[in-house]
């Protein structure tokens, strides 16, 4: 696991947690260390790469934490502090607002479940499709930007060589006969997306359009990240589900939310072909859009 969005979200959470038992305001908390209450929403979303140690000793005073409560957000600032700068750092001009925080979760994750009913998932795609998505997206793209957001996806799409890292994708059939970037492109997605299937830690499976009614038709295209326990502490943050909006994106962490969701995707996962049968009807596809 790299990069620091685990062990910022897990310390986040216990010091809202711990401010909100005492009743204390984020205004009240960013006086005690000198800061702004901009600052204290921030760590406490686990969007700060790095806390002080210092601050945390204040806030766990003030908090009236117990000693192992303490000594657990020590070693997550530790932690914290310790981890290596992610390599998309380089590519966030290039990226949708705070699209760099939900890769920050897909790099930490061990397990990515997807369900689309459009665009294929971006760690499935291949250049030419995603260069086609990119100047439908943003038409006054210059060509260099356009190939620096094709760069980022092929980098990001090493994560699928991580074989503690598995993958769940359901595709709708309705997504894969859109001629995104014309026939000989897609038919070479689709191609693609059966040599991906045949990896041990890759499942593409597919919901035929025959298929009975589903809850996926009514939930919308969403993902489910989770993730393995944090080195230092033990932790095991909860899962998240992701929804890719148009004007903005949407992160479900409650419990009651995640199980919802949960449920859609085991629902959808009923009524989709199995992975042979996909791999058959996605060559299939393929050749039907040479033609």
């Amino acid at each position: 696991m790299s990069g620091s969005t685990l062990p910022a979200r897990a310390l986040g959470r216990l010091l809202s947690g711990h401010r909100e038992r005492v009743g204390m305001t984020k205004y009240a908390a960013g006086q005690l260390v000198d800061t702004s209450q901009q600052t204290v929403a921030r760590i406490e979303y686990g969007l700060k790469s790095k806390v002080s140690q210092l601050w945390i000793n204040v806030w766990a005073d003030a908090y009236k934490v117990s000693d192992d409560e303490r000594k657990l957000m020590l070693g997550l600032a530790q932690e914290l502090a310790s981890s290596r700068r992610n390599w998309w750092r380089a590519y966030v001009d290039e990226m949708n607002p705070h699209f760099d925080y939900y890769l920050g979760l897909e790099q930490a994750a061990r397990a990515l479940s997807v369900w689309r009913t459009n665009l294929l998932p971006g760690l499935l795609q291949t250049p030419e499709y995603r260069r086609a998505v990119a100047w439908t997206e943003s038409p006054e793209m210059t060509t260099e930007q356009v190939e620096k957001r094709v760069e980022m996806a092929v980098r990001r799409q090493t994560r699928l060589d991580d074989q503690n890292f598995t993958v769940d994708v359901i595709l709708s059939q309705s997504g894969l006969l859109d001629q995104i970037g014309g026939g000989a492109v897609m038919s070479d997605q689709l191609e693609r997306l059966a040599e991906l299937a045949a990896r041990p830690n890759v499942s593409i499976r597919v919901v035929p359009f025959g298929a009975p009614r589903h809850l996926g038709l009514r939930v919308g295209s969403f993902a489910m990240l989770e993730f393995p326990r944090l080195p230092a502490t033990g932790m095991i943050e909860p899962p998240v589900i992701y929804i890719e909006g148009y004007t903005g994106d949407l992160y479900l962490e409650q419990e009651s939310d995640v199980t919802q969701f949960r449920d859609a995707f085991a629902e959808i996962s009923r009524v989709a072909l199995d992975r042979d049968t996909t791999r058959r009807l996605l060559l299939s596809m393929a050749k039907e859009h040479k033609a």
